[in-house]
C-alpha cells in the first residue's frame, strides 16, 4: 500500500526518506532516521517496531543486513512486512515478505533504496530510482520529491492517493525538515507547497539551530532576520508570493 525511497546525499551525508500511500498519515509510521548515521522505512502490514529498533541498532554500528535478518527471524508476521534501510557504513538491506500484496518488491543503487507494495507495477519503483539517480544536480529535498513524482506517474499505489511525507536529517536526531500531508487529494504536490513555504522562514531557522557540536546554536537573531528579509526580497523580485496559509504578519 506504499512506496518509499531511503537515501543518503553523497555530497553532504544528509539522510532522507520520502513516502507516499493510499493510507492515512503514512509519515507517522514509515520513516525512522538517527542523525547522520542511518535510515529505515518500515511498511506494508507495518510493524513500526522494525523501524525503531533497526534505527537504534544501526546507529551504534550494527550492520543493516544483520539487523534485518534478526527482525525477520523474530517476527511471526514477517511475510506481510516490508522494510529497507541504510546503515552507518552506507550498506543497504531490504526485505519484501512473500505475502506482501502485488505488485511488491525493492531495488537499490549506491546510497539509495526504493521499495513498495500494493503498487500499479514494477515500473513504480524502477522509475522512482531512475529519477533519483538522474537528478543529482538538484538539492536533496527536491531530488527525493522528483523521484517520488516519477513513481506516481508510473502508477504509484494501485488504490490511489491519500498521504505522503518527506523527512531529512542533517546529522542530528531531530529533523532538518519533516513534512507531511496526512489526508490530501494530491499529497505529493502538497509536499511541494510545504517545501516552498519551509524555504520562506523555517529552513533559515533550521540552519542555525543548536547541534551536538554547538549546544547553543545561533543566539543573535540579527543574521537570521537579515536572511529571512533577503529571502522575501528575492521572492518579490521573482514575482513569487507566499504559498503559506498562515495569518499574515
Amino acid at each position: 500500500m506504499t512506496y518509499s525511497i531511503v537515501a543518503r546525499d553523497p555530497s553532504t551525508g544528509d539522510l532522507g526518506i520520502a513516502v507516499a500511500s493510499r493510507f492515512f498519515a503514512v509519515g507517522a509510521l514509515v520513516p525512522h532516521i538517527r542523525g547522520g548515521r542511518c535510515a529505515v522505512a518500515t511498511q506494508a502490514f507495518v510493524n513500526p517496531l522494525w523501524g525503531i529498533e533497526a534505527a537504534d541498532r544501526m546507529a551504534v554500528g550494527e550492520a543493516a543486513s544483520a539487523v534485518l535478518a534478526d527482525l525477520v527471524a523474530r517476527d511471526g508476521g514477517e511475510a506481510q512486512r516490508q522494510a529497507h534501510m541504510i546503515d552507518a557504513a552506507g550498506d543497504i538491506a531490504a526485505h519484501t515478505g512473500e505475502d506482501c500484496i502485488d505488485w511488491c518488491g525493492h531495488v537499490s543503487g549506491e546510497d539509495v533504496s526504493v521499495a513498495g507494495n500494493m503498487l500499479a507495477g514494477e515500473a513504480v519503483i524502477v522509475e522512482t530510482l531512475a529519477a533519483y539517480q538522474s537528478a543529482a544536480d538538484l538539492p536533496f529535498a527536491e531530488r527525493l520529491l522528483t523521484a517520488m513524482e516519477a513513481g506516481e506517474i508510473a502508477g504509484g499505489d494501485k488504490r490511489g492517493k491519500q498521504s505522503a511525507a518527506l523527512r531529512i536529517h542533517r546529522g542530528e536526531d531531530y529533523p532538518w525538515l519533516d513534512l507531511r500531508a496526512d489526508d490530501h487529494a494530491d499529497p505529493l504536490p502538497e509536499l511541494r507547497r510545504l517545501y516552498d513555504v519551509a524555504q520562506e522562514r523555517f529552513l533559515h531557522v533550521a540552519h542555525v539551530m543548536p547541534r551536538r557540536d554547538d549546544f547553543s546554536g545561533l543566539t543573535d537573531r540579527a543574521p537570521l532576520d537579515a536572511a529571512i528579509a533577503e529571502e522575501d526580497r528575492r521572492r518579490a523580485q521573482e514575482g513569487r508570493g507566499s504559498r503559506s496559509f498562515a495569518t499574515p504578519l
